[in-house]
């Protein structure tokens, strides 16, 4: 099985893509989507849903997951996470991949044991878990962690035990009518 794990940001969106074979996870690919500082934000989610598209058709997993919604002491801050989440789960649903969502504090346990986890505990145990060269950086690095905490969830699933939010997406690509108002 082949799990996308995002990281979503408006700045930074990280990707990881693992492969689940028997018992053993395999790095694929990771790295992060990062739209140009100077254009405006319909330019931005724009340029992150063009990312995540090329990323689904280039990688084609199986099953993706994305970390959930958390409490952003700024409202600005959380609005603009809210697109960038948004967008991704339009592509994910736009190519009805399964869509597990997972918070934070669920991946950090899952990794690293601890829900309190460091930004740099977890880059450490997704290097040793993927037996990679070097550290991810950090938006990566998240978005491997949800994409193993998703594959750990899938192992769990399967002994009758639910983990995180999954939802199947329905096919919605029948036709659909714009009516104009007037």
């Amino acid at each position: 099985m082949r799990i996308l794990g995002i990281d979503p940001g408006s700045n930074a969106t990280g990707y990881g893509v693992v492969d689940q074979s028997g018992g053993k996870l395999i790095h694929v690919a990771h790295g992060i989507i990062r739209p140009p500082k100077d254009v405006g934000t319909a330019d931005r989610l724009a340029f992150i849903h063009r990312g995540l598209t090329q990323l689904v058709s280039e990688f084609a997993p199986d099953a993706s997951a994305i970390e959930s919604i958390f409490v952003a002491a700024n409202a600005r801050s959380a609005l603009v996470l809210g697109q960038a989440r948004g967008v991704a789960l339009a592509v994910l649903g736009l190519t009805a991949l399964p869509v597990t969502e997972i918070s934070a504090r669920e991946v950090k346990k899952a990794v690293v044991g601890t829900g309190s986890a460091t930004k740099s505990q977890v880059q450490a145990m997704v290097k040793r878990l993927l037996e990679l060269e070097k550290v991810p950086p950090t938006d990566a690095a998240d978005a491997l962690a949800i994409a193993i905490c998703q594959a750990h969830a899938g192992k769990l699933a399967s002994l009758g035990v639910r983990s995180g939010r999954s939802r199947r997406r329905p096919n919605l690509s029948g036709n659909f009518t714009l009516r104009n108002r007037t």
